[in-house]
């Protein structure tokens, strides 16, 4: 008999190569979670979705935008963790140990630990959102809330506060990025310190879908790109998310907690959206979850930041069908009421991730400091409900690091010129009304030309006031993408709105 020369693999070698591979994919996988939002009529009950999610799914950990009884019931020994998220209106209350006490009584012990709760958010976007007087109470509640929850008895729930990317005083190139000045060292620092001694982790929310640029599209969506070269760390970067998270660390690593943990606790990319709104797609919205999934099942972490295993919390976990604003905004969800999925990631129990792009070796595209650029706050679509408690906190998007410069692609896009911020033609005069109102108080906006006597006065329309008022905030806040939001009631426009002549005028 004719003996071959090779190397024979047993049936046993070849089993236990695998299972190798399969447990070292598994950890990463069910590490990652979502946002389970519940602002829809038609969504299945608590019950049935917990069941869902632990029999048919990797999913093994869901963020919340309440205390709901319902959901933390359901969700009692299923394994599946739980993030749950205190009103932002609480925060000044918290500050009584005695209230904290008591809240933790109502709303946290009759479920733990027969319900998996391991962090709770004290707010949501708290300095976007709230007045200077609140976001200074912040990390006095989450002290005094981690106290009550110790003193109940409680020592390994954790206690963060989730923030949007406007914390940030600049975010490209990552190596150069700081927190916002006054935040800093006032609010950052001491919460990072809570953090440290706690040993909780930082929550921030990167949406690359803020800073939708078509010229970029691929470096959004973990698509093959040339990638972007930040020359003052040396590193390469191939998709946006990897670059908000690294500008994160190193504004935490310039204030000395590089050594906190990071949570993405909000990110994800709507399937549908208005004839205005190209970017929300099915196969986009496949692409930047998927990728995102795919990221966390090699354990890659970012450049700055390799092989760290960074929490994940994709947005949402159903399209959500009641939820004010555009169509994107009730479109998020992977899953449709049904259960079925929107598109098919790797979510599903035996399902095959996406296919990694095959990325050639990129030439260096030079990351560009933008340090003048500042994100800022802008009222937008709420992203939770509150029940039971006060009435649900309207929820700031999560602000995208300023636009990168425009990368080659084999057929580049024109360039388009100047841009303007308009009222969107379906905005009611109610929701442009709320976006005066709140650009012209303490926004930097003057809306002086709008008010009576003033130039831009006529035509005395709300529609026309909006518009002057909407792109003065974009000009002076720095003209990016996530600027010219105002609840979804307002859109970029790259011809010269020559029946606005005011402001027209004021920007050329």
């Amino acid at each position: 008999m004719e003996v071959s020369n090779k190397k024979i693999t047993s049936p046993l070698f070849s089993l236990l190569l695998i299972s190798a591979i399969f447990i070292q994919c598994f950890t990463y996988v069910c590490s990652i979670g979502v946002n389970y939002g519940t602002l829809g009529n038609n969504l299945p009950p608590p019950s049935q979705v917990a069941q869902f999610l632990k029999d048919k799914t990797i999913i093994d950990k869901i963020k919340i935008f309440d205390v709901n009884p319902d959901i933390l019931r359901a969700f009692a020994n299923t394994g599946i963790s739980v993030t749950v998220t205190v009103p932002n209106g609480e925060i000044p209350k918290l500050l009584d140990i005695g209230y904290a006490k008591s809240y933790v009584e109502a709303n946290i012990k009759p479920f733990y630990p027969q319900t998996k709760i391991d962090v709770i958010a004290i707010g949501n976007e708290v300095l976007h959102w709230e007045t200077p007087q609140v976001q200074n109470k912040l990390v006095g509640a989450m002290r005094t809330f981690y106290q009550a929850l110790t003193q109940s008895g409680i020592n390994i729930i954790k206690v963060s506060t989730p923030h949007s990317l406007g914390i940030l005083l600049s975010s490209n190139p990552p190596s150069m990025a700081r927190f916002r000045p006054g935040w800093d060292v006032g609010i950052l620092q001491p919460m990072l310190q809570f953090l440290r001694e706690t040993k909780g982790p930082f929550m921030v929310n990167p949406y690359p879908y803020f800073g939708y640029n078509p010229q970029q599209v691929d470096f959004l969506l973990f698509k093959q790109n040339p990638g972007v070269f930040d020359k003052f760390s040396k590193k390469m970067y191939t998709n946006m998310f990897d670059m908000l998270l690294d500008a994160v660390y190193m504004s935490m690593k310039r204030l000395g907690y590089a050594d906190v943990d990071i949570i993405a606790a909000e990110t994800g990319w709507p399937s549908v959206g208005e004839s205005f709104e190209p970017q929300c797609t099915v196969e986009n919205a496949a692409s930047y979850n998927g990728g995102l999934l795919r990221k966390y099942v090699t354990g890659s972490g970012t450049p700055l930041m390799p092989h760290r295993k960074i929490e994940t919390y994709i947005f949402d976990l159903f399209n959500e069908n009641t939820k004010p604003g555009s169509a994107a905004e009730r479109n998020f969800g992977l899953f449709r009421p049904d259960f079925t999925p929107v598109y098919n990631i790797g979510i599903m129990k035996g399902q095959p991730l996406l296919p990694a792009p095959v990325q050639p070796k990129p030439l260096p595209q030079p990351a560009l400091p933008q340090p003048r650029i500042q994100p800022q706050p802008q009222p937008r679509v709420p992203r939770h409900h509150v029940k039971p408690g006060p009435k649900p906190v309207p929820i700031l998007p999560a602000q995208t690091a300023p636009k990168l410069p425009a990368q080659p692609l084999p057929k580049p896009a024109a360039p388009m010129g100047k841009r303007f911020c308009m009222p969107k033609p379906e905005a009611t005069d109610a929701q442009l009304q709320a976006s005066l109102d709140w650009a012209c108080t303490n926004q930097g906006v003057d809306c002086g030309p709008v008010q009576a006597g003033g130039p831009c006065f006529n035509p005395n329309t709300v529609r026309s006031h909006a518009a002057f008022v909407m792109n003065s905030y974009y000009q002076i806040k720095g003209r990016n993408d996530f600027n010219c939001d105002f609840s979804g009631s307002a859109v970029i426009v790259f011809a010269d709105p020559s029946k606005y002549s005011a402001f027209s005028e004021r920007y050329k």
